[in-house]
C-alpha cells in the first residue's frame, strides 16, 4: 500500500541534501579562503585531469584560483614545475603532496603526519606548498592546491583540509553535471512547483499559492519528474535541490 511521507520527515531529508549546495562556482570562494586561512596560506587553486586516452595526453587545468593580477603565470608554473608528478601520483595514491620553495625558509612541513604524505622535488617553484589529491571518476579527478612560504600542517588539520577538498571538487563537478545535464529544459513553472514541493507544500497548497488547478500543478510536477530521471516528486526535489534549481 502506497502513502505519502509525513512532511516533516520529507522536510528532514531534503534539508540534508541542502547541505552543500552551490549556484555557481563564486560560492566556492569563501570556502577556499576558510582553508586557507586555517593554514595560513597565501594562495589557492583547484586544477582538473584533463584529457582522455593515453597517460600522456592527460593534462591539468586550472579551474579556480586566487593568484591575483600581479602572479598571473602561477598556475602554469605549478605545472610546469610538478603537472607529470602529479598526475602519475592521482593515479596510484590520495596522500597529500608537499614541497619546499626556492629560498631555504620556505618549506613545508607535517611532522606528525610524514608518513602519509608524499613529497616533491624542491626549489621547482618560488613557495612550499601542498596539494590534496581528490579522485571522482573520469571528469572529477584532480588537487586542490595551496601555497605559502611556510607550511606547518598537523595530521589532524591535513585529514580535515583533505575532507573539504573532496567537497569542494564534488561540487565542481556537480556544477559541470547541471551544466550539461537536460534537466536544463526545465520551465519557470515547473522550478516553481519543485519550489514549493520542497518546502512541504502539498498540491492543493502549491495550486492556490500559483493561481493554477490542481490538475496543472501535478502535471508540472510529473513532466518535472520525467525530465529529472526521477522515480518519484521526492526524488526529483532533492536532485533538483543537489543540481542547485531550488533551495
Amino acid at each position: 500500500m502506497k502513502y505519502a511521507p509525513e512532511r516533516s520527515t520529507v522536510s528532514r531529508e531534503l534539508k540534508m541534501t541542502r547541505v552543500h549546495r552551490i549556484s555557481s562556482r563564486s560560492d566556492l570562494f569563501p570556502r577556499l579562503v576558510a582553508m586557507q586561512k586555517l593554514m595560513d596560506a597565501q594562495n589557492f587553486a583547484i586544477y582538473r585531469v584533463a584529457g582522455s586516452g593515453l597517460p600522456s595526453r592527460l593534462h591539468l587545468v586550472c579551474e579556480l584560483e586566487n593568484w591575483g593580477p600581479g602572479n598571473l603565470t602561477a598556475s602554469k608554473s605549478i605545472v610546469d614545475a610538478y603537472g607529470e608528478d602529479m598526475l602519475e601520483h592521482i593515479e596510484k595514491s590520495l596522500l597529500p603532496l608537499m614541497w619546499n620553495g626556492i629560498d631555504d625558509d620556505r618549506t613545508a612541513e607535517a611532522i606528525d603526519f610524514t608518513q602519509f604524505t608524499q613529497r616533491l622535488k624542491s626549489k621547482m617553484f618560488p613557495c612550499a606548498g601542498v596539494a590534496f589529491p581528490v579522485r571522482l571518476g573520469t571528469v572529477g579527478n584532480g588537487f586542490v592546491v595551496f601555497t605559502a612560504n611556510f607550511i606547518d600542517l598537523t595530521s589532524e588539520l591535513i585529514i580535515d583540509l583533505h575532507g573539504r577538498s573532496c567537497q569542494i571538487m564534488m561540487d565542481l563537478l556537480s556544477l559541470d553535471e547541471r551544466r550539461s545535464s537536460a534537466v536544463e529544459s526545465l520551465s519557470e513553472r515547473e522550478i516553481a512547483c519543485l519550489q514549493l514541493a520542497g518546502d512541504g507544500r502539498i498540491s492543493e497548497e502549491i495550486a492556490e499559492k500559483l493561481g493554477l488547478s490542481v490538475h496543472t500543478v501535478n502535471a508540472y510536477l510529473g513532466s518535472a519528474t520525467i525530465k529529472l530521471d526521477s522515480v518519484n516528486r521526492i526524488q526529483a526535489i532533492a536532485k533538483s535541490i543537489r543540481l542547485g534549481y531550488i533551495s
